[in-house]
């Protein structure tokens, strides 16, 4: 059964703010949450990304259960919001962001001149990842399926396969981004690529799961004010509709970034 209750107001403990939310965004690890992969104290508030204001100034972060109209976040994890962008657009970035850039410069360590496969360059982080490593001057060739082809293309992916109806590229690569749940043999094929392999899905090659890091949070900042990265923003849907977001992605219907407006 579900039913809607009013809650009182957030009360900020010492060295926390209170956000008044413009907007999270759907993650794939909020599926996990929901299925009990990860231990939580019921009731639980869904959602990692918060974009909103503090008195007034606009800020992002990745906080804890921010599908709400306020939430109490420690004032150190928060940062200014980009200028160039609508505020709730913003909340497509910590966490997608985050795992794009430790993916490239902490663990891949793309630098100028690397052949990188980006595999699943489609999803949210991967939309991130393939400009990063762009910028870092890498030639990046990306996996993605049609319907996805044309915002990886604008990305800047130097060529595009589509996993739908082509193999994993042959080829030697420098480095391996791992976006996707891959089948055992599809990780094997993804070793036999060579390079460093690096994971946020499957435990193969270096696997991590991003941590918050308000410092790198704020240098994707100062890249998307530059115009160096570009937010995509593949729906815009209401946080009352969050039950319906999880039914698309567990049929496989979400693209990219999702944000839930309030």
């Amino acid at each position: 059964m579900i039913q809607d209750d009013d809650v009182p107001l957030p009360v900020p403990a010492v060295g926390e703010v209170l956000v008044e939310v413009a907007a999270t965004s759907f993650n794939p690890s909020d599926l996990g949450v929901r299925r009990g992969l990860f231990p939580i104290d019921l009731p639980f508030t869904l959602c990692g990304d918060v974009a909103g204001t503090v008195g007034g100034t606009p800020v992002i972060g990745r906080v804890v259960a921010a599908g709400a109209d306020f939430v109490t976040v420690p004032a150190s994890d928060l940062v200014p919001a980009p200028a160039t962008i609508p505020l709730a657009h913003a909340a497509a970035i910590p966490i997608a962001g985050l795992t794009a850039w430790q993916a490239v410069f902490d663990h891949a360590r793309i630098t100028a001149g690397m052949r990188v496969l980006i595999n699943g360059a489609g999803g949210g982080v991967g939309g991130f990842a393939v400009q990063l490593a762009k910028h870092a001057g890498a030639h990046v060739t990306a996996t993605a399926s049609p319907r996805s082809a044309a915002a990886v293309r604008a990305h800047g992916a130097d060529e595009i396969v589509d996993y739908t109806t082509a193999p994993l590229p042959a080829g030697t690569f420098e480095a391996v981004l791992n976006l996707v749940h891959v089948e055992p043999s599809g990780a094997e094929a993804l070793v036999a690529l060579g390079g460093t392999l690096v994971s946020v899905t499957v435990p193969i090659g270096i696997h991590f799961v991003a941590r918050n890091d308000v410092r790198q949070l704020s240098g994707l900042v100062a890249l998307i004010d530059a115009g160096v990265v570009k937010v995509d923003i593949a729906a815009v849907r209401s946080l009352t509709g969050l039950a319906d977001v999880h039914r698309d992605a567990e049929a496989g219907l979400l693209r990219g970034k999702t944000i839930l407006t309030t």
